[in-house]
């Protein structure tokens, strides 16, 4: 059965980036599905969307990096960050596969991919 899942990976530090928070919105409805704290290896604890809820279409996972690294202390200061809040957009074209969204974020830069 399919499902969603993501971990986030702080790559300044080298190492998981535990309570992240993450917000999923369906894009078509514009509903948030859930909001989700990283444990301590960087996962939720469980999927994100799965079973019935896990349907084909454009979502969102929405990572609050800046306001992470501002608690670890990495940012310090007045201002904005340069990373802040990191969107990620993609698609669900088939309910029955795993999609896995991970994401590499420093306060500088991130990126994504299609996990397994």
């Amino acid at each position: 059965m399919g499902r969603l899942t993501t971990h986030v990976l702080d790559i300044a530090a080298g190492r998981p980036a535990p309570g992240m928070r993450i917000r999923l919105t369906a894009l078509d409805s514009g509903t948030v599905l859930g909001e989700f704290t990283t444990n301590a290896d960087g996962r939720l604890d469980a999927p994100a969307l799965q079973g019935d809820a896990f349907q084909p279409g454009r979502y969102e996972l929405l990572f609050m990096a800046g306001e992470y690294f501002r608690r670890i202390g990495t940012i310090t200061g007045d201002g904005p960050d340069f990373i802040d809040e990191v969107p990620l957009r993609f698609g669900i074209r088939d309910a029955s596969q795993h999609y896995h969204v991970p994401l590499l974020v420093s306060p500088w830069a991130y990126s994504t991919y299609r996990g397994s």
